[in-house]
């Protein structure tokens, strides 16, 4: 039998116990449970604030945070589709490449566009990539005015905050796009080795200010460059593509996909 004198000491043995979880839980209310914190980098910890986010609980996709993006379009070899798009009801969102019995693939898109569009900030993601040759993935920032008068400053630019395919199995693509997608089209890039990233998840980041952008993978610096640096509101996009860049679609198995735990942007205090 538990006496009264046996409840005190109990009560007391716990306090410091409960003080503890209410100061975790009062600590932690900017940067949601399950967050690996140890992943943003120390300034972006110290300096800026969360100010979007998708967890993706729950099992159907959140419409005030994110549009179907390009349903029904065709974009190379694929067929834009919200049926590749699902949540497990356990914090992940899947987003698929198909291929149905009569041989046509799918893809899927989701994006910010008309709902969130912010100007500067760290924008990371935490995603398992695909396994299968064919398709690639991505997480990137885009602007509704890209390519309008050549000037990336005013028109935006593609920001490719993490690109990744099998045909290349250790390596992140981290790309910036401007000036349009035809003959005055500019890029650069760059390949930042990674042994382990085709296992397990990973975390990418952008910090994007107004003189440059610098990348981040698992809240290490992997690049920065100050090449055509937008000043305009942009939005994010999940996706998969089947371009070919990441090799022959015919050489792939399907269903493949990129599952994200997570999108988190940040901006200065």
């Amino acid at each position: 039998m538990i006496t009264k004198k046996n409840w005190i000491l109990v009560v007391i043995l716990l306090f410091p116990f409960t003080l503890f979880s209410c100061s975790k839980n009062k600590e932690d209310a900017e940067i949601p449970e399950g967050a690996n914190a140890s992943f943003l980098p120390a300034h972006i910890k110290d300096n800026y604030k969360l100010v979007w986010n998708d967890e993706f609980d729950g099992t159907t996709i959140n419409p005030a945070k994110w549009n179907f993006r390009g349903e029904g379009t065709v974009r190379n070899y694929a067929t834009v589709s919200r049926n590749t798009i699902s949540m497990d009801g356990k914090g992940h969102v899947s987003i698929k490449v198909t291929k149905d019995a009569a041989g046509k693939y799918y893809v899927g898109q989701l994006g910010t566009q008309g709902i969130f569009e912010p100007m500067y900030g760290y924008f990371e993601c935490s995603a398992m990539v695909n396994r299968s040759l064919g398709p690639h993935v991505a997480f990137w920032l885009q602007s509704p005015t890209f390519g309008k008068t050549q000037n990336p400053a005013s028109d935006g630019a593609e920001i490719d905050i993490f690109e990744y395919h099998r045909k290349e199995p250790g390596i992140v693509h981290h790309n910036i796009h401007w000036d349009g997608y035809g003959d005055t089209h500019k890029q650069t890039g760059k390949k930042y080795a990674y042994s382990s990233v085709g296992e397990g998840y990973h975390s990418f980041g952008l910090e994007w200010t107004k003189d440059e952008y610098i990348f981040y993978v698992d809240g290490k610096e992997t690049w920065r460059t100050s090449a055509a640096v937008s000043q305009r509101g942009e939005y994010l996009i999940l996706s998969t593509e089947l371009t070919g860049w990441g090799g022959d679609p015919a050489q792939g198995n399907f269903p493949d996909e990129v599952i994200f735990d997570y999108v988190r942007v940040f901006q200065k205090k």
